[in-house]
């Protein structure tokens, strides 16, 4: 599906890590997929005006105040495995039955907020996922803030469940369709590796860009479960699949932007978007 000028400039920025953003790159890019430079610049203006983004000198932009929370969480997912300990069997818990659901921009806040992290509702406005992220129940109720869980929310560490609930935990997460879906990424990136030197450089990085963005938002949104919940070898296969994927985007997304497309895509730094599929050199300072 053909990304809209929107995303495809917020995914750019996301994944130019602080970087700035030309204006001319944000066309050229958003020209490989179809969309007007016209829809570009509304595009820029609309997100300047949401705060998203903002003008980082003449010409160039970098990403506003209202993105900077999403734009942290989402540059983390290169070292997402980094941030888990050993599960001993307990949860942590986020109660929000309290809060109002008719404000949607807070409740579009809030369910963010649990999915990053994880979190699966067990009944109405309780949400659980297994205590084994290493920063431990204080980090995380910070984190969800950052992200947009009101602080009125309860986060908490919760164990003892009774047998009926247990048994209700245990089925949040389906870990075989996780295992299925890590093995299938994988080989769907590996096997596009494998061909990207036979492609031109605007559809590598075309393709880069699209195939790139589904696998990386898997990475950005897996609950990270413990074993033996997940198959947490086959996850970390994944993972290091990804980030592959992303050097080797990286390097394509370099050279068209660079002008440098006569030639064919070769060797493994030369394929896979960024943070969220988005050239480094996007935004050279």
């Amino acid at each position: 599906m053909k990304p809209t000028a929107r995303k495809l400039i917020l995914d750019l920025l996301l994944g130019a890590e602080g970087r700035r953003l030309p204006a001319r790159d944000a066309v050229t890019a958003c020209g490989w997929f179809g969309i007007r430079e016209n829809n570009v610049r509304v595009a820029l203006v609309r997100l300047s005006a949401e705060g998203l983004v903002e003008a980082a000198d003449r010409g160039s932009y970098r990403l506003g105040p209202q993105a900077n929370e999403l734009a942290d969480e989402v540059s983390a997912w290169r070292t997402a495995e980094q941030r888990l300990r050993a599960w001993s069997g307990g949860y942590l818990g986020v109660h929000s039955a309290g809060l109002g659901r008719s404000d949607r921009g807070a409740l579009r806040r809030r369910s963010r907020a649990l999915e990053l992290l994880g979190l699966r509702e067990l009944e109405r406005g309780l949400h659980l996922r297994p205590d084994n992220l290493d920063a431990g129940v204080d980090a995380v109720r910070e984190r969800l803030h950052r992200l947009g869980l009101e602080r009125e929310a309860a986060v908490f560490v919760a164990s003892g469940f009774d047998a009926a609930r247990a048994a209700r935990i245990e089925k949040l997460w389906d870990g075989k369709a996780l295992n299925r879906s890590y093995r299938r990424q994988r080989e769907q990136l590996e096997a596009w590796m494998a061909r990207a030197p036979g492609l031109d450089p605007v559809t590598a990085a075309r393709e880069a860009f699209l195939n790139g963005g589904s696998a990386i938002r898997a990475v950005v949104f897996d609950p990270l479960l413990p074993a033996p919940l997940v198959d947490t070898e086959e996850r970390a296969a994944f993972f290091d699949a990804v980030r592959r994927y992303d050097r080797y985007g990286h390097a394509i997304w370099q050279r068209v932007l660079g002008g440098d497309t006569d030639d064919g895509i070769a060797g493994e730094n030369a394929a896979g978007p960024g943070a969220a599929n988005a050239p480094r050199r996007a935004s050279r300072r």
